[in-house]
């Protein structure tokens, strides 16, 4: 019992959405590229469901349906950002499924997108997946190199540590 102490423990973060994988420093928004919200990845997706990545409870959705925020039973602080600059569509193209509070379990619906509306519309779709408290904690972050993803079966970020 006493030996569990000092197991690490790992999570894997699955992709929320099947697509191109990119690394942040490629995503063509400074918040994301300069990991000021955390560390991460991104796809550009191929379909509009965005999926839940981990077990978790959902924390925040956007006002304008485009960001959602789960909290692992970990403490992972995880922001599904579909698209940047999407703010500006105010919730046009954006159906949520879940709300604040729900808990969400890896494959769950979250949110279908409208990807040619988005497409058409917002700046790019490249829908960033950030460890928003990654920053906070001396955990480890493992990104794949794989350069495309299916949803929730691809690890995209497995964190290690206590």
């Amino acid at each position: 019992m006493i030996m569990n102490i000092f197991k690490k423990t790992s999570i894997k973060i699955y992709a929320p959405v099947s697509g191109e994988i990119i690394p942040l420093v490629q995503v063509p928004d400074p918040v994301f590229s300069e990991k000021m919200m955390g560390e991460g990845i991104a796809v550009i997706p191929s379909s509009g469901y965005i999926h839940s990545p981990v077990e978790g409870t959902v924390k925040l959705i956007a006002n304008t349906k485009h960001a959602i925020g789960i909290e692992t039973d970990e403490g992972i602080e995880l922001l599904i950002h579909v698209g940047l600059e999407t703010v500006s569509l105010k919730g046009e193209g954006f159906n949520v499924i879940v709300k604040v509070g729900d808990k969400v379990s890896v494959g769950q619906l979250l949110m279908e997108m409208d990807l040619e509306y988005v497409k058409n519309h917002a700046k790019s779709i490249v829908t960033p997946i950030v460890i928003t408290n990654s920053f906070e904690s001396k955990k480890q972050y493992s990104l794949t190199k794989e350069k495309h993803c299916q949803i929730c079966k691809t690890v995209i970020i497995t964190v290690s540590g206590n």
